[in-house]
């Protein structure tokens, strides 16, 4: 057999140009080696740096690695220009001013937002304290508003001859009736331990029961308290009225009290005894004389003169120290 090769495919097989072949790292000499890796840094890092730039991440730009040979004699690679560097970290530089500006911005809004909280807090707590103050302070307190009512109670017709008698409607402003007869429906207040349940006048031999309201009904049952007024011994006035010729004919003598006469109060607990200050006689429809008053006081109401009951009497005392 003949084995001899022909010239043609010697002449293919041992023809690098005709057939070239990758070198494997085993044959690459030192420089060569050096210079791939140089290569694929190069590479990786220019990949690294296009996605923190579309990122928008800053990053500290090192010199490149250039492709050219190394010198053999120093270690140092070749680096990139230095206008290639500059251009990069000027695009990473502006991005991270714009960055800081938007951060300092928003910090100095929560900063003003915060300081506004702040104050308004502190503003919130100062009127609090204020009305909590205010509230304990028994020099700012005020009495009870005193349910006011169109025309001062105990108002009814003069008897006739058996005794009859009746609201008199007449003394009210027609425009103004329909609130005297709401008034009239008024819930009376719960029984209380300080409420007057008692008046006794020594001067006059006047000792009846108190009882809460000064509506018609109320009337007939004894001495009528407004609702509203204060209680016996607070500061404040009760206000007091009772019929002077019908109904017991109670406070029929009222116009002969005189100043320093007392007029005694009784609750479940205790007495209060009261000095007469003064007598008027004024107009049904003089309802100041209800209103009330900054010093513990009493005001007795009736209907004035006796048998005509045209006009009222009032008589003020304050509480004895």
């Amino acid at each position: 057999m003949d084995l001899t090769i022909p010239n043609e495919m010697n002449s293919l097989r041992y023809n690098p140009l005709a057939m070239p072949r990758r070198k494997s790292p085993e044959d690459l000499s030192a420089d060569e080696l050096r210079q791939l890796l140089i290569e694929k840094q190069r590479s990786a890092r220019r990949e690294r740096i296009e996605h923190f730039k579309n990122t928008g991440r800053v990053v500290s730009i090192a010199p490149d690695v250039a492709s050219a040979p190394f010198d053999k004699s120093s270690p140092t690679p070749v680096v990139d220009t230095p206008e290639e560097n500059a251009g990069i970290e000027s695009i990473l530089r502006g991005r991270h001013r714009i960055t800081d500006r938007i951060l300092l911005g928003v910090e100095i809004l929560a900063v003003v937002g915060l300081v506004g909280v702040l104050l308004s807090g502190l503003g919130m707590l100062r009127d609090l304290n204020r009305e909590v103050a205010s509230a304990l302070n028994p020099s700012t307190a005020t009495p009870t508003p005193l349910i006011m009512a169109v025309v001062l109670p105990e108002g009814h017709t003069p008897p006739d001859a058996q005794g009859n008698t009746q609201p008199n409607e007449a003394e009210i402003p027609p425009n103004l009736l329909p609130i005297v007869q709401s008034l009239a429906n008024l819930p009376l207040p719960t029984p209380g331990p300080d409420q007057a349940i008692r008046i006794e006048i020594p001067a006059l031999t006047v000792d009846a029961p108190v009882v809460q309201g000064d509506g018609w009904d109320q009337l007939k049952k004894g001495v009528a308290q407004h609702i509203g007024s204060a209680n016996p011994g607070q500061s404040g006035n009760v206000v007091l009225s009772a019929h002077n010729d019908v109904y017991g004919e109670l406070f029929r003598n009222l116009d002969k009290l005189q100043p320093g006469d007392q007029v005694i109060l009784y609750t479940d607990q205790r007495q209060y005894v009261y000095i007469v200050d003064r007598t008027e006689i004024v107009a049904p429809t003089a309802v100041e004389v209800m209103a009330s008053t900054g010093t513990p006081s009493i005001t007795l109401i009736s209907c004035y003169p006796y048998l005509v009951d045209k006009q009222r009497i009032v008589v003020f005392a304050r509480l004895q120290n």
